[in-house]
């Protein structure tokens, strides 16, 4: 077996009572040789930038995302599997007790990750639904692949109450450690600035489940991701992401009023 077999009551029950929101951690979640074998087929940071999405912003930066599983190493297509499988989604819905889960076939976000030395992900809470498949975002799965990391090298995926004033657990990138957590309005995670020396990233496979039933207590209400700043980050709250939303209304009030435009023009013959 690719995963390794779950103690469902075990991992509920962590489930269940985790801080600072729902979340497990899982030690040694695929087969040994099966998790080396992952890890030693991903890119490079330069060769997944080459082929993926790269994320170059104020909250988001060096980060590379590869989506497309034509684009995966033969062992990453038998892992995405794996984990869109039944019987692994029987077993997500047992430890979190969210029935009727479903895995993205489009993987939006999701895939391979790769983040290169002084790359970042600040604290968020994900999206929550995708409108147009409506789909809503339940579950987070993060699957690290560093065969070797150094403490110095910082990396770690932080875990944070909802008023992002205290952090709860943060957790290495190790090989073979995986972290399932709920997603809701309040789950804030992040990951520390990246400090690899040259030529080393850190890597990663992310699924998101998602369910067709809303959570209980929506309030109808669509968000994409929301970012925040830690406590000690005064510049990126009052300064850095401040300009960045700033900037990013308007090139949507841009778009708006050009569309706008381009329907009011009169159509040219030929």
């Amino acid at each position: 077996m690719l995963i390794r077999p779950l103690d469902r009551e075990v991992l509920r029950e962590s489930f269940r009572n985790a801080k600072p929101f729902p979340f497990v951690l899982i030690e040694d979640f695929l087969d040994p040789t099966f998790a080396a074998e992952v890890a030693a087929s991903l890119p490079s940071f330069e060769k997944a930038a080459s082929e993926g999405h790269q994320f170059q912003r104020v909250n988001e930066s060096k980060k590379v995302q590869l989506t497309d599983p034509a684009q995966f190493s033969e062992p990453v297509r038998r892992l995405h599997e794996a984990l869109r499988s039944p019987a692994f989604l029987e077993d997500l819905a047992a430890i979190s007790g969210i029935p009727h889960l479903l895995a993205d076939e489009q993987l939006r976000g999701g895939g391979v990750h790769v983040t290169g030395p002084t790359g970042r992900l600040d604290v968020h809470a994900d999206f929550n639904l995708i409108r147009d498949r409506g789909l809503h975002r339940r579950l987070n799965l993060l699957l690290y692949l560093n065969p070797v990391w150094e403490d110095a090298w910082g990396g770690l995926v932080e875990l944070w109450d909802r008023e992002v004033k205290v952090c709860h657990q943060a957790i290495a990138p190790r090989l073979n450690r995986c972290v399932i957590f709920e997603t809701s309005d309040h789950s804030f995670h992040g990951v520390t600035p990246v400090r690899t020396p040259p030529g080393v990233a850190r890597k990663s496979f992310a699924a998101y489940y998602y369910t067709r039933e809303a959570p209980a207590g929506w309030d109808g209400s669509f968000h994409t991701t929301v970012f925040k700043a830690r406590p000690d980050e005064h510049l990126r709250r009052y300064v850095l992401m401040p300009a960045e939303r700033l900037q990013k209304n308007l090139r949507r009030v841009s778009r708006a009023a050009w569309k706008r435009v381009a329907g009011t023009r009169e159509p040219r013959g030929h």
